[in-house]
């Protein structure tokens, strides 16, 4: 392995190289299946992205009335860039906002362009990587909850050869470096800044203590020695997606967490039951992303700590008003590689969470709460007690969550719910395209996942053994564009057991293929794009899609440019491009200020020496765009 394999792979690459599902290569078979339901594909993407224009009257709209409906883009959708900047349309501005490094508490040390940053203010700084964003206003202060998601080891410790650590300070700083930042802004003449000192401000890093909670905290497989009693873990790692509460609290999504550990000696053989089936799984191993922590700190190190493992994974609630409080692991929402979590309030009060687990061929999730919430009640509990269930989406476009419980699944709750991927496995759900984030529409009962791509569909099963054939919501094999997939719940109710679902779009180059792989009709050679992932909804029922896809501008990916933002109207299908990122970057993370005129968005491991202030080294930002007006955006 490279000595720099984690710049080089994605997680899920990494994952194949050291867990290789065994090869199918039945290929003939996955052409007969997809050419045999070439018809319910017709009617998938009738029934989807272009239901208005192809006038099905699924969406309420006819054929005639879809192409006379006026645009509710208030924007001129711009071309692809491929250089290294960011683009936004006319009429709109963007800045800098914050980037990894700048200060934030007291004590923090000015940004050192040579040495990517000292170690003794990585916990004092804005973090790298930045991901998952939420706002929050609260006693007349602007709080932003921002992810850190990983570090970039060559970028971060520059000074060490392919950015190696080399002694314990040096993992010391890349574990502050990442996790979660708190931070008061607010905007003056010179547009928004983040209040230096506020009292808000705090980072919650891969040392942070950290409760657990829920019907997993204390079982034997959450102990250690240094927590004998399973319900005080340190740290919250590799943070991606995230969610808010209505009760004003946030959401961190821990997803590659397996990455960060290793191994000093050869595991045993022997370990408790479930351990080393749950490591192939999840794919822990004894080298890990090479970030080294094992060899400096012993909790991340599996031979003297084989439990650790399983106290990541989790969905992490923060208060973001109270810098004093503890954080808190909710295992009642299971544990996998969490892209967010996309929380609303069924019917009848009760709290509903949805969540990708994002890797090649793994599953979609819900949890329903057994408490109901009400406002200014306490919501002690909501995130402790519930039911969690896998999707299953059928060929005829319905669908059922299948309850995770012992009954269903043949293992006790905790297991459930610390090997959360086995359980889905038990159920027969419904293996997808890297679920990543989910969004809700808050003008309509329904919601809608990016699933980004897949080149192993229709080639090898998941890491559990289960079928990856193309299926309804994944109809093309070795996907590399991705799509979005959209489900409305029966009786317009999320707690409801069954839904209806289509395909919102498939993203696809109709300049390149004529087949599937050009996309659905509401892509075309203005607005097309790959690997959707960021998502999220503005309060008009706007959907806003980010990427992070192949940037290479050539072959399947010709004419792409680099990653972007786009904005959906779900009504019409209609999609166009709103911004796009210098070359390199992944764009990711969305927040609006209370006023909606002001969009804060994220722009991870950018190429070059963006931004462009002098630099040295790239530095990943969060950036506002507001329109030169000063008007809503949207």
């Amino acid at each position: 392995m490279s000595s720099n394999l984690k710049n080089e792979l994605s997680a899920d690459e990494w994952d194949e190289v050291n867990f290789p599902r065994a090869e199918e290569n039945e290929f003939d078979r996955v052409v007969e299946r997809a050419i045999s339901r070439r018809g319910f594909l017709g009617g998938v993407l009738a029934f989807g992205s272009g239901a208005a224009v192809m006038g099905t009257g699924v969406l309420g709209l006819s054929a005639s009335e879809a192409k006379a409906s006026v645009s509710r883009f208030a924007f001129k959708p711009i071309p692809t860039y491929t250089d290294a900047t960011v683009h936004v349309p006319e009429g709109y501005s963007w800045k800098v906002m914050a980037s990894w490094g700048d200060p934030i508490i007291e004590g923090a040390e000015p940004f050192d362009d040579e040495i990517g940053g000292s170690a003794a203010s990585a916990d004092k700084v804005f973090g790298e990587n930045t991901d998952g964003m939420e706002s929050f206003e609260y006693q007349g202060k602007h709080l932003l909850a921002i992810n850190h998601e990983y570090a970039n080891r060559a970028i971060n410790l520059p000074q060490n050869e392919n950015g190696t650590p080399q002694s314990a300070e040096d993992v010391l700083k890349l574990q502050n470096l990442q996790g979660v930042v708190v931070v008061e802004v607010s905007q003056d003449d010179d547009g928004w800044n983040v209040v230096k000192n506020s009292p808000f401000n705090r980072r919650i890093t891969h040392i942070t203590p950290i409760a657990l909670a829920g019907p997993a905290a204390g079982h034997p497989l959450l102990q250690t020695a240094a927590d004998p009693a399973g319900t005080l873990a340190l740290g919250t790692l590799n943070n991606c997606g995230s969610g808010k509460t209505p009760w004003g609290t946030y959401l961190t999504c821990e997803e590659n967490f397996n990455g960060y550990f290793g191994a000093t000696e050869t595991p045993p053989v022997a370990r408790m039951a479930g351990v080393d089936a749950g490591y192939q799984r999840y794919g822990i191993n004894e080298v890990g992303f090479l970030y080294d922590y094992h060899k400096f700190d012993e909790r991340f190190d599996i031979t003297q700590n084989p439990n650790e493992p399983h106290r990541a994974g989790w969905v992490v609630e923060i208060d973001p008003t109270d810098p004093t409080s503890t954080p808190v692991k909710r295992t009642a929402l299971g544990r996998f590689k969490h892209e967010n979590a996309e929380l609303v309030i069924a019917e009848d009060g009760r709290v509903v969470v949805y969540m990708g687990d994002d890797e090649r061929g793994e599953f979609m999730y819900r949890f329903v709460s057994n408490g109901v919430y009400t406002p200014g009640q306490p919501t002690d509990g909501l995130l402790d007690n519930g039911t969690l269930y896998a999707a299953k989406f059928n060929d005829d476009q319905t669908g059922e969550w299948l309850a995770l419980t012992p009954e269903t699944t043949g293992m006790s709750e905790a297991e459930i719910l610390i090997f959360s991927r086995m359980a889905g496995s038990a159920v027969g759900a419904t293996t997808m395209d890297r679920p990543e984030w989910v969004s809700a529409n808050p003008k309509a009962v329904e919601a809608y996942c990016c699933l980004t791509n897949n080149k192993n569909r229709g080639v090898k099963p998941n890491a559990g053994g289960d079928d990856t054939s193309v299926n309804g919501p994944n109809p093309r094999e070795t996907n590399k564009y991705g799509q979005i997939v959209r489900w409305r719940p029966h009786n317009k109710d999320h707690a409801a057991d069954t839904f209806d679902w289509d395909l919102y779009v498939m993203a696809g180059n109709p300049e390149v293929h004529e087949d599937l792989r050009a996309g659905s009709d509401n892509v075309n050679a203005g607005n097309m794009f790959n690997s959707p992932d960021g998502m999220a909804f503005d309060e008009t029922g706007l959907v806003w899609i980010q990427t992070d896809g192949d940037d290479s501008n050539e072959g399947d990916f010709a004419g792409m440019g680099n990653n972007q933002m786009l904005v959906g109207d779900p009504v019409t299908g209609e999609i166009a491009r709103f911004m796009t990122g210098p070359k390199g970057c992944e764009v990711t993370g969305l927040a609006w200020s209370a006023d909606r005129r002001s969009m804060f968005v994220g722009i991870q491991h950018p190429g070059g020496t963006w931004p462009d202030n002098g630099g040295k080294l790239p530095r990943s930002s969060v950036i506002v765009i507001e329109r030169d007006d000063k008007g809503v955006i949207g």
